[in-house]
């Protein structure tokens, strides 16, 4: 059982941890921030690091992760100007618990992947009749 939050008893209504997930949770975000964690990319290397992401997705994820605060934009007076993406502080301190998530997905894939196996051969497809 996981303890209750500092702020109080648990408030399905006004859920910080869906609201923190909702953002951070997603595969573009924890990739991101693995990638940052290492070190300041421009955004050309942060495509190149993450050759899957379109330049759209990467742009909106990059803007909410920034919003969220976890992320820094600086833009360098340069010409073309260039910009480079950073973790903040509180982006930092999330690099330990998306770690965990990481080896612990890597540690239990093999076993996840078995069980959805077996389960579609548990419970193949309902087919349509016409």
């Amino acid at each position: 059982m996981l303890a209750e939050p500092a702020g109080g008893p648990f408030d399905p209504k006004n859920c910080p941890v869906r609201d923190v997930f909702s953002h951070i949770g997603d595969k573009w975000a924890s990739l991101i921030l693995q990638v940052l964690c290492t070190q300041n990319h421009r955004f050309g290397e942060l495509r190149r690091a993450i050759p899957d992401i379109s330049q759209a997705m990467l742009t909106s994820t990059l803007r909410t992760l920034q919003r969220d605060g976890l992320v820094h934009r600086e833009v360098f007076p340069t010409q073309p100007p260039s910009v480079e993406y950073s973790l903040t502080e509180l982006g930092q301190s999330l690099i330990g618990p998306i770690a965990g998530l990481v080896f612990w997905s890597v540690e239990h894939h093999a076993r996840i992947q078995q069980s959805r196996r077996q389960y579609d051969v548990d419970n193949p497809p309902v087919r349509k009749l016409r």
